[in-house]
């Protein structure tokens, strides 16, 4: 596990990770990648945000509960989030993705329904896409109407690896 500042790099079953927070709380988290530099290139932006204090606690946590759940146990992530920069529709979109228990999935359109605005599916799709704590915020646990995955930032075959990990026994 690499620190600097405010900001983990750690290895996961799946690949190279990092979680970056603010003082306000966990800003972001990169999906597993197989190159380490390739998630330090992507919180290298969130490094400078962070200059008054250390988020050392906020990210150990952040990564105990990470690791544990790569590993295919049951965790509630309770963390601080730091979505503030985002808009108030984004924001619903993630609190109703949080709602949605481990191993199971919702579609797009109840999200839509359960921000009380059934006739924006695509933009839930679209705010999901720009969720910048993925896993923490479960975007992954969304799929189609019709049953099929539909989209993933980090790729159709994270999110199936994802949902597989969650639905393994002692991960519900």
């Amino acid at each position: 596990m690499d620190k600097h500042r405010n900001q983990f790099v750690f290895e996961t079953p799946l690949g190279w990770a990092g979680v970056a927070a603010s003082e306000q709380g966990i800003c972001r988290l990169t999906l597993p990648k197989k190159d380490k530099k390739a998630v330090e290139r992507e919180l290298k932006v969130f490094s400078s945000q962070n200059e008054k204090g250390s988020q050392t606690h906020a990210l150990s946590k952040a990564v105990r509960l990470l690791q544990k759940y790569f590993s295919g146990k049951r965790v509630s992530f309770d963390l601080l989030l730091d979505t503030r920069s985002y808009t108030p529709f984004q924001q619903a979109v993630w609190q109703a993705a949080a709602e949605i228990p481990s191993g199971e999935t919702r579609s797009y359109a109840w999200i839509a329904k359960k921000i009380k605005n059934p006739r924006a599916v695509r933009a839930v799709g679209q705010a999901l896409g720009a969720n910048p704590i993925p896993i923490i915020i479960p975007c992954h646990r969304v799929i189609s109407s019709a049953g099929t995955l539909g989209g993933y930032a980090g790729g159709l075959l994270m999110k199936q690896r994802l949902l597989e990990l969650e639905s393994r026994k002692g991960a519900r």
